[in-house]
């Protein structure tokens, strides 16, 4: 899955679910803040599809379990 599209997914997500979203660049990371919840999504243009799922996951506290399906 593409990064951006990893991204999108979640900012689209947050904006349909009233949430903030917020991105901070790191050094060879991105942070990635909805809500409460804060993670780091490494800078590949490509991410593994179990990263992804991993990373989606993350958010399953502000979003809701299996959201990203």
């Amino acid at each position: 899955m593409k990064r951006k599209a990893v991204l999108k997914k979640i900012r689209d997500q947050a904006k349909e679910a009233g949430l903030e979203y917020a991105e901070t660049e790191l050094t060879n990371h991105t942070g990635i803040t909805v809500g409460r919840t804060r993670s780091t999504l490494g800078r590949h243009s490509e991410i593994d599809d179990l990263t992804a799922r991993k990373f989606f996951e993350q958010f399953s506290a502000e979003f809701g379990k299996g959201w990203w399906r």
